[in-house]
């Protein structure tokens, strides 16, 4: 009764997003973007006009894993990705 899940975030609004190697891989035309300006390429990543999801978002689906409500899922790749995966995929799908 061992289950496994996953959770696979787009990028979220933490520190691990906002800091000044990630603004110039965003921002390679620049040579040192601010996050406002690294902000205006975010939203590349995702289907979903958004540039990052909250934490929360994380949280709540992580949440919903461990909550008895989930005890009959396992393997699950769980995607809190605001369609960055669609966005990726060939449109001949």
């Amino acid at each position: 009764m061992i289950r496994v899940n996953a959770l696979h975030p787009t990028n979220c609004n933490t520190d691990l997003l906002h800091n000044e190697p990630m603004y110039k891989l965003f921002r390679p035309d620049l040579e040192s973007p601010t996050r406002e300006e690294a902000e205006e390429a975010f939203p590349v990543m995702q289907a979903m006009p958004i540039p990052y999801v909250e934490p929360i978002d994380i949280s709540n689906a992580a949440l919903f894993l461990a909550s008895d409500e989930s005890r009959y899922v396992t393997g699950l790749q769980m995607r809190v990705d605001a369609g960055s995966v669609i966005k990726q995929l060939p449109e001949s799908l």
